[in-house]
């Protein structure tokens, strides 16, 4: 396989950084990067992308026939995510109905819609 010259960068001093321009606040980055941890587990990204989907509130139970996972993890799946500021829960009876929240920030929105 022939080899590829790579092109010849210029010569720095020894010692001497550029540093690299950033565009993400520092207090954005912190907002990011917390929503992107809770939706790191795949399970909450899954419940997610299913509400987004749905249109309507969720029941608890339906997510439970829908993962496979016992009601106390899929509840505390849906305590995460709803501690997180990203859905809203209705009671019923013994039933809580989740669904995502309308008044969402503009870029948890677009992170959700990019799913």
């Amino acid at each position: 396989m022939p080899r590829t010259a790579l092109p010849v960068l210029p010569e720095r001093e020894r010692g001497t950084c550029t540093p690299l321009e950033t565009r993400l606040r520092p207090e954005r980055a912190e907002q990011l990067s917390d929503l992107l941890k809770i939706l790191s587990d795949p399970t909450r990204l899954q419940i997610v992308v299913a509400l987004r989907d749905a249109g309507d509130s969720v029941c608890v139970c339906d997510c439970v026939g829908a993962f496979g996972l016992s009601q106390p993890t899929v509840s505390h799946h849906l305590a995460r995510l709803r501690d997180a500021g990203i859905l809203d829960v209705t009671r019923k009876g013994g039933w809580g109905y989740y669904n995502l929240r309308r008044d969402l920030p503009a870029a948890t929105r677009r992170v959700i819609e990019a799913l």
